[in-house]
């Protein structure tokens, strides 16, 4: 089957050329495994950073976002047939879905909304576990609850970003502010159903005192919290909540201490990786995803849309996500 892998280290420099092309043999579904004929995909910050990070020349199949269609299952599966149409994410520790066909666990696929396309659903899948978990798992946030809160959104205009501000918009009733530092993702982020945006370049402090807000509950920082967390602690309430996504090179949370903040890393391979206990729920909430996408609750995400799943295409995904301005996802559609 055709499949698209990092070929080579990136400690022989940058290694975004050796993303290229491979056969490899078809796999076969057994246990909880689904077969996942892959029809469309999206590309994500997290597929920089793997393939960024990859230390040997044994090529490796990225991909963390995915709609397909169940070509066969394996022998304990309940919850799927073939020819199902679904959509997931996938694992860090399994090969991608830029491919042909692909192997993922049942407990963390669900049937995908079939009111928006199949492109169009692959750019949710990752970043909709992310928000959700972040809001829900997290932070503990009450669906249809929590408020009197209020909760930043740092780098709204992301996927992630942009799915957390649907989802505490249209779930809770706490007041939901976005950053964005351009006309154009700001504009995103106020369709995206944020009540208020602010520019993340300029003192976050003033920023939100321009608009009436001396402090907020809950901070979820997506992007640059090595730049941001210094501001982080002089704008969160007492008692507030700090939530991060990205991979700053250190955080010291001793500053925390004085305002009893507490701190939340969200890493949605966690439930998969360790195959936790609740992994389950990964499969729950995109099934709850999907009806709220279908009750046209919540919006795709969906970008720039950049043709068919090549390697070429591939390449030009990285390099615009590498640039730091991106706004939803980027997706892609058929070998």
């Amino acid at each position: 089957m055709k499949s698209i892998a990092i070929t080579r280290s990136n400690a022989k420099g940058d290694n975004l050329d050796y993303l290229l092309e491979i056969d490899i043999p078809v796999p076969i579904a057994t246990g909880r495994d689904l077969l996942i004929d892959v029809k469309a995909i999206a590309v994500n910050p997290a597929d920089v950073k793997v393939r960024a990070w990859h230390n040997t020349d044994t090529p490796r199949v990225l991909g963390w976002d995915a709609v397909g269609i169940v070509k066969s299952i394996g022998e304990n599966v309940t919850l799927f047939k073939p020819g199902d149409e679904i959509w997931y994410a996938g694992a860090l520790t399994r090969p991608g879905s830029n491919s042909e066909y692909q192997l993922v666990d049942e407990r963390i696929v669900a049937h995908r909304p079939m009111s928006i396309s199949r492109a169009a659903a692959a750019a949710m899948p990752l970043t909709s576990i992310t928000a959700w978990e972040l809001l829900f798992d997290r932070f503990g946030i009450i669906e249809g609850g929590n408020e009197g809160d209020t909760l930043l959104v740092v780098g709204a205009a992301g996927g992630v970003g942009s799915m957390l501000t649907q989802l505490a918009r249209q779930l809770t009733k706490m007041t939901v502010i976005g950053t964005a530092s351009r006309p154009e993702s700001q504009e995103w982020v106020r369709k995206a159903g944020a009540h208020e945006v602010i520019d993340h370049r300029k003192p976050l402090d003033e920023e939100l005192a321009r608009i009436g807000i001396s402090e907020v509950t809950h901070v979820a920082s997506l992007t640059n919290t090595d730049e941001h967390y210094s501001e982080y602690i002089k704008i969160i309430a007492p008692q507030g909540k700090l939530g991060i996504v990205d991979d700053p090179e250190c955080i010291n949370a001793v500053p925390l201490k004085g305002k009893c903040i507490s701190l939340h890393w969200e890493a949605m391979f966690a439930r998969s990786m360790f195959e936790t206990k609740d992994m389950i729920n990964q499969h729950l909430l995109l099934k709850r995803v999907s009806e709220l996408v279908d009750g046209g609750i919540i919006q795709t995400t969906q970008g720039d849309h950049y043709g068919n799943i090549t390697a070429d295409n591939l390449r030009k995904a990285h390099r615009k996500i590498e640039t730091g301005r991106m706004i939803g996802k980027i997706v892609l559609e058929g070998f």
